[in-house]
């Protein structure tokens, strides 16, 4: 069966530091979890109960035939993937807060530009994925690289040609782009004329100059479906005419890496479940984003980002211990 959701873009190794609280240089061992926020959505879906592909390039190295068995062992579609004979798989080194927060610390000595994901071959994409397909997610990173802006191109032509929507979450990560301003530039007009937006509050400010929902929505007048997520203070969402916020579930944070692709992963789930037009509805808008608040939430709760992804029936139980059973999810 093809897959109904597509995710576009970078599959890594997430090394996170063992050692809590300790810069960079003072880390003394590293644990890699796969990744790479694409990846996360895609197998944070088929977690969930939802089908799900994958588009990417990988190494043809031991760190790729390893993502590549993480997908396939989830459920992931993976005829989208590709494997370059030369570039590297990518791994980046994540250090971790007290809070549970994480800071990206780079990418073990290697330049970024040098990496399998950032060879995707437009030439190589399956256009039958397409076909089948409701939605397709990417993020901004792969936009900082040349050879890939093509590929992503493509796919959202593809996305056009076959009736997919497109959702968009930034993931604005500075240690990808060697030119802050250019990257502003770039990724304004990536999400100019996007089906679905979703935004982290620091992205909002970065790239908008303000973190009020309703502020942003206003200066972007081709998106009628925005979300700005707030990390341990929940959520807005502005859907048209429909606009509302979600306090977080207060839950023991052990990690954050991938929270929001479990969110995301947890929106969608709930759109392919009951339509995109549902988020004009005041009542189901507040059901899908409690829903993708809850998904968010259990990710922080182990570390990794697939790793630590729940299942439907591990979200159903969470809503039944924190929030007594609801009905719509």
């Amino acid at each position: 069966m093809a897959p109904t959701i597509l995710c576009l873009g970078e599959i890594l190794l997430d090394c996170l530091a063992d050692q809590i609280g300790k810069p960079y240089d003072a880390v003394e061992s590293w644990t890699a979890y796969p990744g790479g926020a694409p990846a996360n959505v895609a197998c944070g879906l088929v977690k969930l109960g939802t089908s799900a592909g994958f588009i990417g390039c990988i190494g043809d190295d031991k760190p790729g035939h390893q993502l590549s068995q993480v997908l396939q062992e989830v459920g992931v579609d993976i005829s989208g993937v590709q494997r370059h004979p030369h570039a590297p798989t990518r791994q980046v080194y994540v250090v971790r807060r007290e809070d549970g927060d994480r800071e990206f610390a780079g990418f073990g000595g290697l330049n970024s530009a040098d990496f399998a994901d950032t060879r995707l071959d437009a030439r190589q994409i399956p256009e039958s994925l397409f076909m089948e397909a409701e939605y397709l997610v990417m993020g901004t990173l792969e936009l900082a690289y040349s050879p890939c802006q093509e590929a992503i191109a493509h796919c959202r032509d593809l996305a056009q040609q076959h009736g997919v929507q497109v959702l968009i979450d930034v993931n604005w990560r500075p240690v990808f782009w060697q030119d802050v301003e250019s990257a502003k530039a770039t990724i304004r007009k990536a999400i100019a004329d996007v089906d679905l937006l979703k935004l982290a509050e620091e992205e909002a400010d970065f790239l908008f100059n303000t973190q009020g929902v309703t502020e942003v929505a206003t200066q972007l007048p081709g998106v009628n479906r925005l979300i700005i997520t707030r990390g341990d203070r929940g959520c807005s969402y502005c859907f048209g005419d429909v606009v509302g916020d979600i306090e977080a579930f207060p839950v023991t944070v052990q990690d954050t890496t991938g929270a929001g692709d479990g969110f995301v992963a947890g929106f969608l789930h709930q759109l392919q479940k009951h339509g995109v037009d549902a988020l004009h509805d005041p009542e189901n808008a507040r059901n899908i984003m409690t829903y993708a608040s809850a998904v968010g939430a259990l990710t922080a709760t182990k570390p990794g980002a697939i790793a630590a992804q729940p299942t439907a029936e591990e979200v159903q139980q969470f809503y039944l211990v924190e929030r007594g059973e609801r009905k719509g999810c």
